[in-house]
C-alpha cells in the first residue's frame, strides 16, 4: 500500500496561515526513507503514523525535522491528531492519543460557536534548566539590554526537546530581534541550545494575551510560524516565575505575523497537586491531500 499523506496548518485561523505540516500515513517506510520525506518536503517537521491503532488504543507517531528525528513538538501533535481523528478513526472520536518518544500524549477535541473545532494536547512534564545573563542573550538577538524584561530571567525549559524562554519589554523588540548564530556560538559551547522562544505582553490584536516568536538552527536559522512546544515551555516559566497574577492562566499567543503565516496558539496552565499542568491549544484546517510516488 502506499503511502498518503496529508498537508495541515496548524494554530491557523484561515488557510495558509499557521503553522504547515506534512502527516504520512502508512507505507511502512524505512527510517531513511522517512528522513528523505521529510527533506523533500521541507517544512519545520514532518509525521508519520500506522494507519491502525497499537493495543492500547494509540498511534505511533514519529516526528522528523528536514535534517534528524525529534521526540516531541508541539503543532506536529496537534495536526496529526486532527488527521487521525479525520481520516483514520471509524468515528471522530473527542479524544485520540499519539504515541510518541517521550510516551503517550492525549489530544481532545473542544468544539464552540464562537472558536469551532479546537485542538488540545497535555505536555508532557516540562523541566526548567539553567539561566543566562540578559546581556549575553540581547547580544545573540540583536537587541539592547534595555530590551529585556528584568522582572525574570532567560531560562532553559525542556521537555523532550529544550528552548531559552527570552522575556521582552515590548512588541517593537519582539519585531527587532534575530538569532545571530555567530554571536550565539558561544552560548552554543556552554550548552545552550539555540532554540530561542521570545514572548512579550504587547499584542497586535486586543483580544491577545501576548505575542511571540521563535528562532531555531536548522541548516541557517529559520523561524517558526506558531510554536506549541515553545508555548508549552512558556506556561511552565509563567507558573515558575508569576509573571501573570492569575493562578490558573488561559492566554491567546499571536505568532508568525514577521514570516507572513500569521497564527493563534492557544494556553492553559495551572499548578495542580505540586507540578505544572499544561494544555496547548489551536485550531488544524486542512490544505492538501494525495499519495507518494
Amino acid at each position: 500500500m502506499k503511502a498518503r499523506f496529508h498537508i495541515v496548518d496548524v494554530f491557523a485561523e484561515r488557510p495558509y496561515a499557521g503553522n504547515p505540516l506534512a502527516v504520512v500515513v502508512g507505507g511502512n517506510l524505512s527510517d531513511e526513507a522517512m528522513q528523505q520525506v521529510a527533506a523533500e518536503a521541507n517544512y519545520s517537521e514532518t509525521t508519520f503514523i500506522g494507519s491502525t491503532p497499537e493495543p492500547d488504543g494509540g498511534y505511533r507517531v514519529r516526528l522528523f525535522t528536514p535534517a534528524r528525528e525529534i521526540a516531541f513538538a508541539g503543532h506536529p501533535i496537534l495536526g496529526t491528531a486532527w488527521v487521525i481523528r479525520h481520516h483514520l478513526a471509524p468515528t471522530p472520536a473527542a479524544s485520540v492519543q499519539l504515541n510518541l518518544a517521550v510516551g503517550p500524549v492525549p489530544v481532545s477535541f473542544e468544539s464552540t460557536a464562537a472558536d469551532g473545532e479546537v485542538a488540545w494536547f497535555r505536555a508532557p512534564p516540562v523541566t526548567a534548566g539553567p539561566t543566562c545573563a540578559r546581556e549575553r542573550m540581547a547580544k545573540a538577538l540583536g537587541l539592547a539590554i534595555g530590551d529585556m524584561d528584568a522582572r525574570a530571567p532567560v531560562q532553559q525549559f525542556a521537555a523532550g526537546t529544550a528552548a531559552m524562554i527570552v522575556p521582552l519589554r515590548s512588541l517593537d523588540a519582539l519585531k527587532r530581534g534575530r538569532l545571530d548564530l555567530a554571536a550565539y556560538a558561544v552560548l552554543l559551547s556552554e550548552g545552550f541550545p539555540p532554540l530561542t522562544y521570545l514572548f512579550c505582553g504587547e499584542t497586535r490584536e486586543p483580544g491577545n494575551h501576548l505575542s511571540a516568536r521563535f528562532f531555531f538552527e536548522a541548516h541557517g536559522v529559520r523561524e517558526d510560524p506558531a510554536t506549541g512546544n515553545g508555548a508549552a515551555f512558556l506556561g511552565a516559566y509563567l507558573l515558575q516565575h508569576k509573571l501573570l497574577p492569575e493562578a490558573e492562566l488561559c492566554l491567546r499567543i499571536e505568532q508568525g505575523h514577521e514570516v507572513r503565516r500569521p497564527s493563534l496558539v492557544r494556553l492553559r496552565a495551572r499548578m495542580a497537586d505540586g507540578s505544572s499542568e499544561i494544555h496547548v491549544g489551536g485550531k488544524v484546517i486542512a490544505t492538501v491531500s494525495g499519495e507518494l510516488l
